[in-house]
């Protein structure tokens, strides 16, 4: 087996442009005083965005938290909403901060997407909309989750925070459900520090989004609604602007380590590189692998030996967000209503994965997972304790 040691290689690593690059934007902010309130960075990074997603409208946002909470107050939901454990907390929480009631039901094995098959279940009067998340980047059943809303009269919220850039059936993800909300926290795919975004179908439900993100100002006597202050700085917006000038580059990088990973570990038993045969639907954000029972080691001692090893990978999503104490007491959160969901958050590791990484280091990576498995568990020098809870990415 792998025993040396390598420099420290996160599951993740800002995409950074050279810096000198960078200044000449900064200038001209600092020479035209605008730093917020719809500036024209803002302006031209809202239509880029447009035309290299491939939707109609965006709307940006501090954060992709608050596009979340945000994207609730516009389509005025309530009552219950029906989403995935199987997230990072903001999807839910968003929920929580609009007074809504999360229902969660289960994921689909294969994708790790809310499972179509689960929500007709989970709908009762009081069901009024569904939050889909992309997990890792990968398309939901869209069409079916349209077909079930279309049934009921619910609205859909895509969490969209893994989908940058993310095609199905020739056009972008984005374009499906009523919203999709976007991240664009630093580790995510495209990063603008911190930001997010709404996409939406119409300019009047824009301009609605617009009066929220900005305390509910129409101009300047005029409030029509209880916004908030969600706006994207001009700093964020002209990075923005700088960093789709490299993302194809850094996708086409995603892709490689990607295969490389897929090939390394295409004979290691009892390990499963999620989502084998749709690799072209993916922006490749996540790379995640299934310890399954039949591998030597558990997933968390297998977490533990890749952090000795200075490989710093991480258990998206783990605990479940229905675990955590706010939602626990919640019918839907019952573990025997989850068992999917339960059973993918005590197997999952994400792999470090993003542009710059080198092939040595996905190779150190790919030789301490298969030398586990070659060694004798207990002749191998792999830790064999409980690794303590890894937090989660934020948005």
């Amino acid at each position: 087996m792998t025993s040396r040691k390598t420099s420290p290689v996160h599951v993740t690593r800002p995409l950074l442009p050279p810096l000198e690059e960078f200044i000449p934007y900064l200038e001209q902010i600092w020479e035209s005083k605008w730093l917020t309130n719809n500036g024209p960075f803002h302006e031209q990074f809202e239509r880029a965005l447009c035309d290299y997603l491939g939707v109609k409208y965006i709307s940006l946002f501090a954060n992709g938290t608050l596009a979340l909470v945000t994207a609730l107050q516009a389509l005025r939901v309530t009552g219950e909403v029906i989403t995935t454990p199987y997230s990072f907390v903001a999807t839910a929480h968003s929920l929580l901060w609009n007074g809504i009631k999360p229902v969660f039901v289960d994921i689909d094995p294969n994708t790790l997407n809310l499972d179509p098959g689960k929500i007709e279940a989970a709908i009762t009067p009081q069901t009024t909309a569904i939050m889909p998340v992309h997990c890792y980047g990968r398309p939901c059943d869209v069409m079916r989750i349209q077909e079930i809303a279309d049934n009921y009269r619910l609205k859909v919220i895509y969490d969209s925070a893994h989908a940058f850039g993310v095609q199905f059936q020739g056009e972008s993800v984005l374009n499906h459900g009523d919203l999709s909300v976007l991240s664009f926290h630093a580790t995510k795919v495209f990063n603008t520090f911190e930001g997010g975004a709404i996409v939406c179908q119409d300019a009047k439900t824009k301009r609605h989004i617009d009066h929220l993100k900005n305390f509910g100002f129409v101009d300047e006597v005029t409030v029509v609604a209880s916004g908030i202050n969600g706006k994207m700085s001009e700093i964020n917006a002209a990075f923005g602007m700088l960093q789709l000038k490299g993302i194809d580059e850094a996708l086409l990088q995603r892709r490689a380590i990607d295969s490389r990973y897929r090939a390394g570990l295409a004979g290691v038993g009892g390990i499963e590189c999620l989502g084998t045969g749709c690799e072209e639907m993916t922006n490749h954000a996540y790379f995640p692998i299934m310890v399954r029972p039949d591998y030597p080691l558990s997933r968390d001692v297998l977490y533990q030996t890749l952090r000795d090893n200075g490989i710093y990978a991480r258990r998206y999503f783990y605990p479940l967000i229905s675990d955590f104490p706010m939602y626990r007491g919640m019918p839907s959160a019952a573990h025997s209503n989850l068992p999917v969901a339960r059973k993918a958050s005590e197997q999952v590791i994400c792999l470090p994965i993003y542009p710059g990484l080198a092939n040595e280091q996905v190779d150190f990576v790919i030789g301490l997972i298969a030398g586990c498995r070659r060694s004798k568990v207990d002749a191998m020098p792999c830790v064999r304790r409980s690794a303590s809870t890894a937090a989660a990415p934020s948005r």
